[in-house]
């Protein structure tokens, strides 16, 4: 088996992680920040209704993220909603090293540019601890989706974890990725 290398890791290894170093000079070659990991969850309100709907999520989940995702289920009961304690309301991965970058630059050079009336995405999205949050209303922009075999169309919520000290440095960060920032 060779090691296999993703290309967005090779990149980092290879030209990010020297300019982010040029642009913050940090005393420590370990201070320099990088991609932590990648969280991607799918609410299924629908699975209420139809429980069918939470194994179609967790099967386009399974073809998007290319890992087993986790059935994340109802803490309480609550009857405006007609949802009870232990039910099935969506799923969720997260990805972590290879599968990881992998999926950033399917997400960035493959989906985003998939994305009806796509300007960029906002970079004032970070949450004040150094992670980018991003949805999607459309799960359909992945290749890996067969679209004739749909029955519902998914909206995701797509986290980039980064071990940056600041949301700047996060930012400029996913800049030397590619990251399509409009503003």
């Amino acid at each position: 088996m060779t090691n296999y290398v993703p290309r967005l890791k090779a990149l980092y290894e290879a030209e990010i992680r020297g300019a982010m170093n040029n642009e913050y000079s940090y005393k420590n070659s370990m201070m320099i920040p990088k991609l932590d990991k990648i969280v991607l969850n799918m609410g299924v309100g629908e699975a209420v209704a139809d429980s069918k709907k939470i194994k179609s999520a967790h099967s386009d989940m399974m073809a998007i993220s290319g890992q087993q995702p986790v059935i994340n289920k109802a803490r309480k009961s609550i009857a405006g909603f007609k949802v009870r304690d232990g039910m099935p309301l969506g799923v969720k991965v997260t990805l972590r090293r290879a599968k990881m970058y992998e999926f950033l630059d399917r997400l960035i050079n493959v989906a985003m540019p998939r994305i009806r009336d796509f300007r960029g995405v906002s970079s004032k999205s970070f949450d004040g601890r150094v992670n980018y949050a991003m949805g999607l209303k459309e799960h359909l922009v992945f290749p890996e989706i067969e679209f004739d075999k749909v029955d519902t169309i998914w909206g995701m919520d797509i986290v980039l974890c980064t071990t940056s000290k600041t949301d700047s440095e996060a930012r400029s960060l996913l800049k030397l990725f590619n990251m399509p920032f409009i503003n």
